[in-house]
């Protein structure tokens, strides 16, 4: 199954207004600017509304993009072998790099008496602590979005076992895991059960040739029946919460897995616009606005901190338009003067589209954030 270029520009379309939303979704806030508080009035309803219904569908929704490209030539031509060594490349070396970078810089920051409460502390750690947080072994690792790498792997080393299942019983595997996602059993070896779903939601539909433009007459009813079921989720989200009962936490899920039809059928419309066409050339900043975001958000939390400033809707406004200018500006940098270090940070991803490879992830989920002791002041 070939990837036209329809199908291959809204995939970029999709990874880089994704990740540009990640970026809102992750803006910190201390116990005292928590949007479930309602200090802020509509302001915290639409932190709510972005952070923890509209753009959770980021997640499953790029998950299921991976599983589509990788099996996309089918299961009987699936070379498992040189698909690992690629993407110890393309998945694993940068999760090494970023991860093991920003927690360098948190440790040298600690130990000169920064940082201290904005995330975890790694200066008075066990050996096994520190493990956990350089490669999220067995909980989320200290720049906390790659953990959507870190499961991503983990579906990468299961893609052979997943393949079958999904060719040979594909109703009955989807409905185990939709299950698995959204009932609140143990998450096992995955950190974000919703990724293995949505990377098995792709890989029914490359492996069953799914027709992926089928629905695309009907995008805007689509569109617009899945913004109307996260306007919803985040009123039950803003009543219930920040402790939410299991029914929403299920809601939360299942509307977050059919954020898959409605971005994947929203593309069709904005590919067609200018703006559309340009962000679905590709270029490899959607992965590098996903590495470095949060680093770069935190360090901007602390300086905001420092300075003494009060207004966080005026923090919450600025900082990620920031982020993503700054970010932009030195992707573009780093391309021109140092293209072989873009290369080694973003997995090669420093041409146009390579449709092999994945993008990437989300917000973190309320066990996220008391593992992180959420961005305390």
């Amino acid at each position: 199954m070939n990837v036209d270029t329809n199908v291959s520009s809204r995939i970029n379309l999709m990874r880089i207004l994704l990740i540009a939303g990640i970026v809102f979704v992750h803006i910190p806030f201390d116990p005292q600017t928590s949007p479930y508080l309602g200090t802020y009035g509509a302001l915290d309803w639409i932190r709510v509304y972005l952070g923890d219904s509209l753009f959770r569908i980021g997640v499953p929704c790029l998950s299921a993009i991976s599983g589509y490209l990788l099996f996309r030539k089918g299961l009987a031509v699936f070379d498992y072998g040189k698909v690992m060594r690629t993407k110890a490349e393309t998945i694993l070396l940068p999760f090494l790099l970023w991860n093991g970078g920003f927690l360098l810089i948190v440790f040298l920051a600690q130990k000169a008496g920064l940082g201290h409460g904005y995330v975890p502390d790694v200066t008075d750690t066990t050996p096994r602590e520190w493990a956990t947080q350089a490669l999220a072994l067995e909980a989320w690792p200290i720049n906390l979005p790659l953990y959507f790498l870190r499961d991503l792997l983990l579906c990468l080393l299961l893609s052979p076992v997943i393949g079958f299942m999904v060719m040979r019983y594909p109703r009955a595997t989807l409905l185990v895991f939709l299950a698995y996602a959204v009932l609140p059993v143990p998450g096992g070896i995955f950190l974000k059960k919703s990724i293995l779903l949505g990377f098995s939601i792709g890989v029914y539909a490359s492996l069953h040739k799914v027709d992926v433009k089928r629905l695309d007459p009907h995008a805007l009813q689509i569109v617009l029946a899945v913004g109307l079921s996260s306007l919803l989720l985040a009123i039950g989200l803003f009543v219930t919460g920040p402790e939410f009962p299991f029914w929403i936490d299920s809601l939360r899920e299942l509307t977050a897995v059919s954020g898959i039809i409605g971005a994947w059928t929203l593309s069709s419309l904005l590919v067609q616009t200018r703006p559309g066409k340009a962000m679905g050339k590709g270029s490899g900043l959607s992965f590098w606005i996903f590495c470095a975001h949060y680093p770069l958000l935190i360090a901007l939390w602390i300086l905001w901190n420092r300075a003494g400033f009060e207004s966080y809707p005026l923090f919450y406004v600025t900082a990620p338009l920031l982020v993503i200018a700054v970010l932009v500006a030195t992707h573009s940098l780093v391309k021109k003067t140092a293209p072989g270090l873009l290369g080694l940070l973003t997995g090669n991803r420093i041409g146009t589209s390579r449709h092999n490879l994945p993008a990437v992830a989300n917000r973190a989920s309320p066990n996220e954030v008391s593992s992180h002791q959420r961005y305390r002041r």
